[in-house]
């Protein structure tokens, strides 16, 4: 097999994402950093790996694969790694979960979003915390409600974690870190404690791949 290779950030939601997917995979990988901070992403060389300059990027199978939903998808289904149910309607039920804080959150929480408010408000202190916490909370709560139609054994998906869990455990770190508090989330807390738990998710946090 040739070299797996993943573009990443260590703080980068999306890259956290696929390192815990490419850790429960089993697939060692080599990481080649892109600085956000210091605008790598915009440089001619990543613009080239992904024409909209975001992270990650993961070389894999003699392909290059931009986009970290797609990314999970694509090891789900090539290494039949079980992170949705077998059943159509609680796959599409485990999507949405999913797809609450990943595509309805996050996306308004990233970098470039949020430096943009910053520069429509010209900088008013407090603002990109209050956008932040704001976003982030909402999107919790309603996560918490959207996990009351699973029964948590431990994980969403049962014994073994999955696409839920995969996008949920980098929100909670953004929610640790902006200081939001999630502690009324009761299946939140248990999940997280499940996963935290987990050598896979572990490996994949932020502090423990600080480039």
């Amino acid at each position: 097999m040739s070299e797996v290779t993943l573009y990443d950030y260590w703080r980068s939601s999306a890259s956290y994402r696929v390192r815990i997917a490419l850790n429960l995979a089993g697939i060692e990988y080599k990481t080649v950093v892109v600085n956000l901070l210091d605008k790598e992403h915009r440089s001619d060389a990543h613009l080239e790996r992904n024409p909209q300059g975001f992270v990650p990027v993961l070389e894999i199978d003699g392909h290059s694969f931009t986009q970290s939903l797609s990314i999970l998808d694509y090891l789900d289904e090539t290494r039949i790694l079980g992170f949705l149910p077998q059943e159509a309607a609680l796959r599409a039920k485990v999507r949405s979960l999913a797809h609450s804080v990943a595509v309805d959150v996050h996306p308004v929480c990233n970098l470039g979003v949020v430096g943009h408010v910053m520069q429509l408000t010209e900088g008013r202190e407090g603002v990109r915390e209050e956008w932040m916490q704001h976003f982030i909370r909402k999107g919790l709560v309603a996560f918490e409600e959207l996990l009351s139609e699973f029964e948590q054994s431990p994980f969403v998906n049962g014994e073994k974690p999955g696409l839920a869990e995969i996008c949920m455990m980098p929100q909670l770190y953004n929610a640790e870190r902006w200081k939001v508090d999630y502690s009324d989330c009761s299946q939140i807390v248990k999940l997280r404690d499940a996963c935290s738990k987990n050598q896979s998710f572990i490996k994949a946090h932020p502090d423990a791949v600080n480039f």
